[in-house]
């Protein structure tokens, strides 16, 4: 069932994003009721603030009309969602002085939530800001950080591959995280980067 329904919102998406690379204003205005609540809701998350959530949206919008000759239809309209909205709250958080306790918090959560299991189309590179933070970490707790957060293994399944106690491997991760943590607050760049893709996945 889940399938079906998938398959006739994305036949439907085809059928209005056709029509809207014709330059049909009434299928522009139906893709945008579908996806401005959910994007509203996943900026908001972001940026704290419903007047610039709001602003970013219309802008987001703007663009996807001024841009509509450009829209690939035999590519995921999800994905072109995604790279405007997340270049959208990219820009706005380079040209703005983000709070530094709302930073924190966010990238506390981004490294808390993140998954190997996720499939999203971020996930990707949510890797590979990640794999820069592994990088400086102490060979173990960054072995131990790996097979935990990368492979997907239970803190048991590490203890009996590695040889070390549960424990251990719990200190190894609040000290993992710690410092992934801190590595990310100190290179805005990548920590933007990170925290607008962890944040900008719920599009569907």
């Amino acid at each position: 069932m889940m399938s079906e329904q998938l398959t006739k919102q994305r036949d439907e998406d085809l059928l209005l994003l056709l029509q809207l690379k014709n330059g049909n204003y009434s299928a522009f205005d139906l893709l945008y009721q579908r996806y401005s609540k959910m994007l509203y809701a996943n900026i908001l998350r972001l940026v704290k603030d419903s007047e610039m959530a709001k602003e970013l949206l219309q802008d987001l919008f703007l663009k996807i009309w001024e841009r509509r000759n450009a829209i690939d239809t035999t590519k995921s309209f999800k994905s072109f969602l995604f790279t405007i909205a997340r270049n959208a709250v990219y820009d706005y958080f380079r040209k703005v002085s983000l709070d530094k306790k709302l930073m924190t918090e966010m990238i506390s959560r981004s490294v808390e939530l993140y998954s190997h299991t996720e499939e999203d189309i971020s996930f990707k590179e949510k890797s590979a800001c990640l794999a820069q933070a592994i990088n400086t970490l102490p060979p173990q707790s960054r072995q131990v950080y790996q097979l935990c957060k990368i492979e997907g293994l239970s803190h048991e399944e590490i203890s009996k591959q590695l040889g070390i106690s549960i424990s251990t491997i719990n200190n190894h991760m609040v000290k993992a995280n710690k410092l992934v943590k801190e590595f990310l607050y100190r290179n805005s760049d990548l920590a933007i980067t990170f925290v607008v893709v962890s944040f900008l996945h719920n599009i569907s």
